[in-house]
């Protein structure tokens, strides 16, 4: 079952999912899901590119999404004058600068079953473990999604980033989108989400398959390009790179 992030309904298949999100979301979606909306209806003909929507409508709804994701920051409210560092769109090097790469805790896996329900992980955030069928796609989130989905998406060989809400600043906001933007890939995605621990053990907790590296304090762009570099792509399931 596929769930929607932004009413929670369930579908049996992507497909039905990605047609929900056209026709009843096509408002909210950002640029990663509406690329996602507009890829599987290009290949339904006949269908419009966003829903029911068509012509002038898709232009203004996709001029406004521009504008209130990248200027205004989506829902996290980034500061117009706030920039990514620069390094988020770069290729990333074949491995991870040892100043951070030495500081990162490795831990055994817990498996790699698929499971329904509610999974109970330890860590939290986890690190490895059981998890659903279907798995979270890269993106900025302001509400943390579901874990089992996440430990998917590690498997996968993504990097997901938690971060403590009450620690983000516009700086490492508008960076931490940008390397979500720029790392969408299925075998190789950066998500973002709240850590959803009451009590983090730091202000950025960067996680991959069994590893983490834990930013006690402030942001740096250059600690999450040398984990992507060490991590990203690397997962498990199908490692590309």
């Amino acid at each position: 079952m596929v769930e929607c992030e932004y009413c929670g309904a369930t579908f049996d298949d992507e497909d039905a999912h990605l047609e929900h999100l056209g026709e009843e979301h096509a408002r909210e979606l950002g640029p990663i899901d509406r690329r996602r909306v507009e890829s599987a209806q290009d290949d339904d003909e006949g269908l419009p590119i966003v829903g029911l929507l068509s012509g002038a409508a898709v232009l203004v709804v996709f001029v406004i999404a521009i504008w209130f994701f990248f200027l205004a920051g989506g829902d996290g409210g980034t500061d117009l004058d706030a920039e990514p560092a620069g390094m988020e769109d770069e290729p990333l090097p074949n491995s991870g600068a040892d100043q951070w790469i030495s500081e990162v805790e490795s831990f055994e896996s817990q498996g790699r079953d698929h499971r329904s329900g509610d999974i109970d992980y330890d860590p939290v955030p986890p690190l490895s473990g059981p998890h659903w069928d279907d798995w979270e796609t890269a993106g900025f989130y302001t509400e943390t999604p579901r874990l089992e989905r996440l430990v998917h998406s590690l498997e996968h060989g993504a990097v997901v980033i938690y971060y403590d809400e009450d620690a983000l600043d516009d700086e490492a906001e508008a960076s931490l989108r940008a390397w979500a933007a720029n790392k969408d890939g299925q075998w190789q995605s950066v998500i973002v989400a709240p850590n959803p621990n009451d009590d983090p053990r730091g202000d950025y907790v960067l996680t991959a398959w069994t590893h983490r590296l834990v930013l006690e304090e402030d942001y740096d762009a250059e600690a999450v390009q040398a984990f992507a570099a060490e991590y990203l792509g690397r997962g498990p399931e199908n490692p590309v790179r």
